[in-house]
């Protein structure tokens, strides 16, 4: 949702923290270079996993239909913000694929092409006459990526599979919260975010099949499901132990104590985790002295966990006497691991968030600048690079399709019969 009205963004400028300026590096060279990508699919899940491989050098065909991805409808402010992160470094081919032509169209750009990847329901790529048989004729090579909700197979295959659905089938949401309230959803898109992460890792481990062992084509299944129940660790086993489902326990640590979030004097937050031996016997030396640590209550892990409301108020009575800067400021000097709890403010304005340029402003035709995050990995011989804003719908449709061997007076046509359009 917007944070503002329309004309916020310039009330908010004077107090906006300052970021480093960067500019868009097209043509710079990336370890994934002459990696093309097919990318048909919508939504999060298939667009972060394209957007890792066109950091690194990929050439990402993002092949939209007449509207759009969804993507580029979720705007703040009328602006498309979350396009332009997951559509960066990308080239757009809209097609009307309600067209005749549309999909011998979609079969003439398969062959040379490394990656394909789709996110319809089960069952519609084959319906398209597109179905992994017909592909991999095309392209022998070819890795293929199904995104869905819950899988190719099972009973749920068909089910509509949106993210939100997964975060609560899994498991996540019942585990996330406070006991006493209900379960709690996440505030942004963790099913598929972690999807197109794992995705990421698929696609190239495919391709050194193919590179490297000489292998062949296959077919990636890839549901919004089955990484983000691995996201979660041994639940099943510790049930299979306790009998018990883990239960929600707000910011605390289910095994150790502290670990949880207090609230500073200035109304601002830290966060403190404290799980191993050495470091909870500091903190709490640090707090009370030797005759805290002393305390029975607090003596051992075990004591802790047994105590943890105790331990807790002590702590939390300790840090409201203090703002947060000088509550991290005293752990610190400490050696107790302590960080504040930021909103977006607190973090673009941090010194390591500024020295590390975890946020940069690049040009932008709709803001002026735009503040992109960057790329979270970083290679010393073969860093990746932004090279091009996210694109205008059709933007490179003439370019694309021309690549693919269409002929200038195809191409025109099929821009006058409403098979393609370019951006305008």
């Amino acid at each position: 949702m917007p944070d503002g009205p329309p004309g916020a963004d310039q009330q908010r400028a004077g107090a906006e923290a300052t970021l480093p300026q960067a500019e868009y590096r097209p043509g710079a060279p990336g370890t994934l270079g002459g990696l093309r990508v097919l990318d048909l699919s919508r939504l999060v899940a298939g667009n972060v996993l394209t957007q890792h491989l066109a950091d690194y050098g990929a050439d990402v065909v993002k092949v939209e239909p007449e509207d759009g991805d969804t993507l580029r409808h979720w705007r703040v402010d009328g602006v498309e913000t979350s396009w332009k992160v997951y559509g960066r470094g990308k080239r757009s081919l809209c097609l009307n694929f309600r067209h005749a032509a549309a999909i011998e169209t979609i079969r003439r750009l398969v062959p040379g092409t490394a990656i394909f990847i789709e996110s319809f329901r089960p069952g519609t790529l084959e319906a398209m006459g597109l179905g992994p048989e017909a592909l991999l004729a095309l392209e022998p090579k070819l890795v293929i990526i199904r995104i869905s909700g819950w899988g190719q197979d099972g009973p749920y295959s068909r089910r509509p599979g949106f993210g939100t659905l997964i975060e609560g089938f899994s498991g996540f949401a019942s585990m996330n919260g406070f006991a006493d309230r209900a379960p709690v959803l996440p505030p942004m898109y963790l099913a598929d975010v972690t999807a197109g992460l794992s995705g990421t890792f698929a696609a190239l481990a495919a391709l050194r099949e193919v590179e490297v062992n000489g292998g062949q084509g296959q077919v990636i299944d890839l549901p919004l499901l089955d990484p983000l129940y691995n996201l979660l660790g041994p639940q099943a086993a510790n049930f299979r132990l306790t009998g018990r489902p883990k239960p929600r326990s707000g910011s605390r640590g289910s095994g150790s104590s502290p670990r949880n979030v207090y609230r500073a004097a200035d109304g601002e937050w830290v966060c403190l985790s404290a799980s191993t031996r050495a470091m909870a016997e500091r903190l709490i030396r640090a707090i009370g002295g030797q005759a805290l640590l002393d305390d029975p209550r607090f003596a051992s892990p075990a004591a802790r966990a047994a105590n943890m409301d105790a331990l807790d108020g002590l702590i939390a009575d300790f840090v409201a006497a203090r703002s947060q800067a000088e509550t991290v400021a005293f752990f610190e000097q400490a050696e107790v691991t302590i960080g504040p709890v930021y909103g977006i403010e607190g973090f673009l304005r941090d010194p390591h968030v500024q020295a590390r340029g975890l946020v940069a402003d690049y040009p932008d035709r709709d803001m002026g600048r735009f503040p992109m995050q960057a790329i979270p990995t970083r290679f010393s011989g073969t860093p990746g690079a932004i090279r091009s804003p996210a694109p205008r719908l059709g933007e490179h449709s003439r370019a694309i399709l021309a690549e693919a061997g269409f002929l200038p007076a195809e191409i025109e046509d099929g821009i006058a019969t409403g098979l393609t359009r370019t951006a305008p």
